[in-house]
């Protein structure tokens, strides 16, 4: 699965990029899926604190579902980690495009009315400029400015070429085995300085919990595969190097 974020101020165009992004994506045969940051501390899809979810929240629910006839809201009673929110896409969807979602390191578009708003959010993961300022500039930093309302497909094909499959993302204290953060690795794939296939946490074991991958460190890795080797290697019939599979 590729996520990339579009962020900017108010009104700099954030929305209708994606929109015209999404609607691309979707029409090159991709299943896409879509993130929203709301930046309003007291933002709640239901506020009325006599409605019968709030109800069910009030007596002590942690996860409560709200089902009618055209969708069905699951509502947590916090909020959740973006890591944590694009496990629920990770089977199903071949991109996620997430709007105003800046606490997690994946590639960015940003927007912005004028070239002063675009050093707000313009980090080392920033690979295209859009929004109202991209008809008045070419380019930003050595980044290329693309309308979304006038070359979609030059926008699309960029995202296809530069966004890569989601990486793992772990503290710094965790895993620098390949000699960078997580963020600093990020960046550099980014740039076209290392390969997305350098990640070190992708190599070695996979371990999948109902078809949800879930990420290591190369320490734990090592652990697992150290552990699961001690005991099938005793067993009639195990191959040396040979493909091993357990379930559960």
């Amino acid at each position: 699965m590729k996520v990339l974020s579009i962020c900017g101020i108010t009104k700099s165009g954030k929305t209708t990029t994606i929109e015209n992004i999404i609607r691309e994506l979707t029409a090159r045969g991709y299943k896409v899926g879509s993130v929203k940051e709301i930046h309003n501390e007291s933002f709640a899809i239901d506020p009325n604190p006599r409605s019968n979810t709030n109800r069910h929240r009030s007596v002590g629910a942690r996860l409560v579902t709200a089902r009618g006839n055209s969708e069905t809201d699951i509502l947590f009673q916090e909020k959740l980690p973006a890591h944590k929110i694009l496990e629920f896409y990770e089977k199903d969807y071949d991109w996620v495009v997430m709007e105003g979602v800046s606490d997690i390191c994946i590639p960015t578009i940003v927007t912005a009315h004028a070239e002063e708003d675009l050093s707000m959010k313009f980090t080392g993961m920033t690979f295209c400029v859009s929004g109202r300022i991209s008809a008045e500039i070419e380019q930003y930093k050595g980044v290329p400015a693309i309308d979304a309302t006038t070359e979609i497909k030059k926008l699309v094909d960029l995202i296809e070429l530069r966004v890569y499959e989601r990486l793992p993302s772990f503290p710094p204290q965790c895993c620098t085995a390949c000699g960078m953060t997580c963020e600093e690795f990020a960046g550099a794939v980014l740039r076209g300085e290392r390969r997305r296939v350098e990640c070190v946490a992708d190599k070695g074991i996979e371990l999948l919990i109902n078809g949800r991958r879930i990420d290591m460190v190369p320490f734990v890795q090592t652990i697992l595969k150290n552990t699961v080797l001690g005991v099938v290697g005793a067993l009639d019939g195990y191959i040396p190097e040979g493909e091993i599979e357990i379930r559960f």
